[in-house]
């Protein structure tokens, strides 16, 4: 299935009914348990044109009824919510030190997950390896009865805006991959929509749209892992920011130290060489095929490590708030494998970042600023949700 929308004529019945549907689903999905009457004042639609969206919704199953609402007027309607057990979603992350899947169902729960710990490999063999791992997944008993809308691919380098081709993964030695086509190879059996982004931008999609009630009107998600970027995403039908190049969250790479140490991109000088998991190793003599967090734990009393992490943490507070300045986000939210290594780390960072994030409107009001402790699977679950994303408001007959 292509994620790209069809062309469609003015007044095209099929077309309005699918916009209509889509728009019925859209609002549930946020607002889960609103009757026929609430999404018909919401979506200012009629109360026929709902009923015949939801009944069609309710078949496919997408929606299932839940319990009477009571009504301030008229016949209590039922609640309706994402049917739970009918369609699922694949996602997978490929990292620099492992690849992580996920299978979740409509409302981001995860179904099934598995994180393969491996060293970086090309793409063709990863590409394989990804296609063997996802096909194990599929035939969890988690599975069983389930249909798959698609899959989703995150990265971990920038992705071509109008092309699924992967330009640079510096930290993988990787260039102009078409990941997809790789991964096709060995999946022809799968239907469904098929994408890829940059890993940081999956993780802040799937941060914001599997949000319900409360959403944020625009959130950057910060991924410090070996690598550091970020990705940021607004709006009521959100849309992620990407660039000309889409370079746009590249943080990693924004210089802080003109001179610096070389960095893997081959500038000088770039965030990467203050604060992420490769320039740690490099400075506290860890193997890169050690595993940074387990090389740490048994070292975290030792003054070299305190003072290295010390650093790291002040210059990862300096990228949130320049984030902050450039960016303004309704909430910052920092993940990726570092957050592991506590508070050695994370209090230099979020200490500046508190201290200096209102000197420039004088204002009392703090940005939220939400740490996950556990990232495994953030950015394979955002993948997921751009697949659902696509099907959703794309072309897709499902609807």
């Amino acid at each position: 299935m292509s994620t790209s929308f069809r062309p469609h004529r003015s007044g095209d019945l099929h077309f309005l009914k699918r916009l209509n549907r889509s728009a019925i689903l859209e609002l549930i999905r946020r607002s889960p348990g609103l009757t026929r009457a609430d999404i018909a004042t919401h979506a200012q639609l009629t109360k026929a044109t709902v009923g015949t969206g939801v009944q069609s919704l309710l078949k496919q199953g997408w929606l299932r009824e839940g319990e009477l609402q009571k009504s301030s007027g008229g016949r209590p309607g039922r609640a309706l919510h994402l049917d739970e057990q009918h369609f699922a979603i694949l996602g997978a992350e490929v990292g620099v030190h492992g690849l992580r899947l996920v299978a979740c169902t409509l409302s981001g729960q995860v179904l099934a997950s598995h994180h393969e710990r491996l060293s970086p490999s090309s793409p063709e063999m990863t590409a394989e390896l990804l296609a063997n791992l996802l096909q194990t997944l599929t035939q969890s008993p988690a599975l069983e009865g389930y249909c798959l809308l698609g899959i989703g691919v995150a990265l971990p380098g920038p992705v071509a805006p109008k092309d699924a081709v992967l330009r640079m993964a510096p930290n993988l030695g990787w260039k102009d991959v078409r990941f997809l086509d790789l991964l096709r190879h060995h999946l022809p059996q799968q239907d469904g929509a098929w994408l890829m982004d940059n890993e940081a931008k999956s993780a802040a999609f799937g941060e914001f749209y599997f949000r319900t009630g409360q959403v944020p009107d625009s959130l950057v998600y910060v991924s410090a892992g070996t690598g550091i970027g970020s990705g940021m995403i607004e709006g009521n039908q959100p849309l992620l920011s990407r660039g000309f190049q889409g370079l746009a969250g590249e943080i990693g790479h924004t210089v802080l130290q003109p001179g610096g140490l070389y960095c893997h991109c081959g500038n000088r000088g770039c965030a990467e060489t203050l604060v992420s998991g490769w320039s740690i190793q490099a400075a506290l003599g860890i193997s890169e095929e050690e595993g940074l967090i387990e090389a740490l734990q048994p070292r975290m009393h030792e003054e070299s490590v305190q003072l290295t992490l010390r650093r790291a943490g002040e210059a990862l507070g300096i990228l949130l708030l320049n984030l902050h300045h450039t960016q303004n986000p309704s909430e910052l939210v920092l993940g990726g494998s570092l957050v592991q290594l506590g508070a050695p780390l994370l209090d230099p960072a979020l200490s500046y970042f508190a201290a200096h994030q209102n000197r420039l409107l004088g204002t009392t009001q703090q940005t939220p600023l939400r740490v996950i402790e556990d990232s495994t699977f953030v950015a394979a679950r955002g993948a997921a949700a751009q697949v659902l994303a696509s099907v959703i408001h794309g072309p897709s007959d499902l609807i």
